[in-house]
């Protein structure tokens, strides 16, 4: 029996697929990979990239920091930030995590409230993991 991926964002579903044969997610313990009838799970995700694998195709998307949720044969992740790889714009990803650190700067020197600068740092951590996932050729 294939899969059902749903990953979801704070502002929207931004994918769901199912006849999903594989998934991997980056974990906070490191990459696990997701076959059908994997035991119940829920575990905290890193930024970086969700490999959505099955026979004729992969899907790749660039996410944030978040939870996944396996249960049966559906896979739930909730992430704050998430973006298909074909679709970042490397040097955008550049520029928003360069005006995100100088932000992060100033917040700190203005002791600014603790809420803003997290938004800041994550602004700043998911545009690192979209640019370590489209690199440049």
């Amino acid at each position: 029996m294939p899969l059902t991926l749903e990953i979801v964002t704070p502002e929207k579903r931004i994918y769901n697929k199912s006849n999903v044969e594989r998934v991997k997610i980056p974990s906070t313990s490191g990459d696990i990979e997701v076959l059908p009838g994997h035991i119940p799970f829920i575990l905290m995700i890193n930024p970086g990239e969700i490999r959505v694998m099955n026979e004729r195709e992969t899907d790749q998307i660039a996410i944030d920091k978040g939870f996944a949720e396996i249960f049966g044969d559906k896979i739930s992740i909730l992430t704050e930030g998430a973006i298909d790889v074909d679709d970042i714009d490397f040097d955008e990803a550049h520029a928003a995590e360069q005006r995100a650190l100088e932000a992060i700067k100033k917040a700190e020197a203005e002791d600014m409230d603790p809420a803003e600068i997290e938004k800041l740092e994550a602004i700043a951590r998911f545009s690192l993991a979209q640019k370590l996932i489209k690199k440049p050729h």
